[in-house]
């Protein structure tokens, strides 16, 4: 709340192109009739930042009171037009947190903050609350249920993600080489991805990541590089599911535990009418905890069947994994000149309420693709509780 008479001048730089004496009459009138802020909207989103730099300039010497600037964003613009705004002597920005808004939506404050603070020299926020944007992003995601945008800049999860073995190995020694700010100013991280481009670097780092120890001459290492290289020539992505790369890695370095066995599945999908929805069933036995589990379970989908048969067999023996929730379910065709017959990547994330993770299958079938992918989004879990209660 601020106790101030601020003027919002809707479309005047539209205004301004089409008329500019009417427009600056106009918040000329503003200031004498006692506004004390005057904001110039670019209601169409329409200005560029050359525009904008001009207009604001003819605008102050118009009037003396202060100014603000309101951005929209149809020409990808809206954070430039802002900060050029900020140059040119406006004292308010208007935004929304992550940019949302009408069409394509408005300037994202959570850039523009940054952006005044570590580029501009501005000192507009406390130090301890820059460090609270990636959270603060990610909240409002979450309450407008959205996917957090992971290329989103200084907050996104890709913001200071690297993953070419060269750049890998220079922010190991100086990280401004590849990160224009220190992530954590913002609350974020920077984060090794492993992929076929990774190199020895990003396979050591990564591997500490998961508490993991590999000696830079160790030959599982090179046997870790090789597989990764393999897999993902397969159609395997391990970007996106580093939960099934822990597994990988514990597999090759021979800490691995084994928590149950596959004997196994059938999915059948019924449908008895026209009018009638399908309906899925599965069925799985598994070796769990020294014995057979025989379970089945119906779905509204032949995945989700499986998924329900799976963890009846493993929760009498594993209760911790009723905590485990599926949060999102991928699939991408891999190969499209092939139609029906084409591979396809499974991409799964989960939850147990406190932290997520994501795991990968690949096969020509979709469901043995699903299966791969569920079977170590509970593996992981379970290794995770297993090396927790060791501590």
């Amino acid at each position: 709340y601020i106790d101030m008479v601020i003027y919002d001048a809707e479309h005047f730089f539209d205004g301004y192109k089409a008329n500019p004496d009417y427009a600056m009459k106009t918040i000329k009138a503003a200031a004498e009739a006692g506004a004390e802020r005057i904001v110039l909207c670019d209601t169409n989103g329409g200005a560029l930042p050359m525009d904008i730099a001009q207009i604001v300039d003819v605008a102050y010497k118009t009037i003396d009171t202060p100014l603000g600037i309101h951005a929209h964003n149809d020409s990808d613009c809206a954070v430039a037009n802002s900060l050029v705004a900020v140059d040119h002597g406006v004292i308010q920005v208007q935004g929304t947190v992550n940019g949302l808004g009408e069409r394509c939506g408005n300037a994202n404050i959570i850039s523009i903050i940054p952006d005044i603070v570590f580029k501009m020299g501005y000192k507009c926020i406390p130090k301890e609350n820059l460090r609270k944007l990636r959270e603060v992003s990610r909240f409002v995601a979450e309450l407008a249920n959205l996917r957090h945008f992971k290329r989103q800049p200084f907050v996104g999860d890709s913001a200071f993600a690297h993953k070419a073995g060269v750049h890998v190995s220079a922010i190991q020694k100086n990280r401004g080489t590849y990160e224009h700010i220190s992530p954590e100013d913002v609350g974020n991280y920077h984060k090794i991805l492993v992929s076929d481009l990774s190199g020895k670097s990003n396979i050591i780092r990564k591997a500490a990541e998961f508490g993991l120890n590999i000696p830079e001459d160790s030959p599982q290492l090179r046997e870790i590089v090789e597989k990764v290289k393999d897999l993902e020539n397969q159609g395997y992505e391990f970007e996106s599911a580093e939960a099934s790369l822990n597994i990988l890695m514990r597999k090759i370095l021979g800490q691995y535990r084994k928590f149950f066995d596959l004997i196994s599945y059938r999915v059948s999908v019924e449908k008895h009418k026209e009018e009638n929805t399908p309906y899925s069933e599965a069925t799985v036995r598994m070796r769990v905890g020294g014995r057979v589990e025989h379970t089945a379970a119906i779905g509204n989908g032949p995945v989700n069947a499986l998924d329900n048969a799976m963890r009846k067999a493993l929760c009498s023996v594993y209760p911790e994994l009723r905590e485990v929730e599926l949060i999102d379910y991928k699939v991408r065709v891999l190969s499209t000149t092939k139609g029906t017959t084409a591979k396809v990547r499974v991409l799964i994330e989960s939850t147990d309420g406190k932290d997520k993770w994501s795991t990968v299958g690949v096969s020509e079938n979709v469901i043995e693709a699903s299966w791969q992918a569920l079977v170590e989004s509970m593996e992981y879990k379970l290794l995770m509780e297993y090396e927790k209660n060791l501590r």
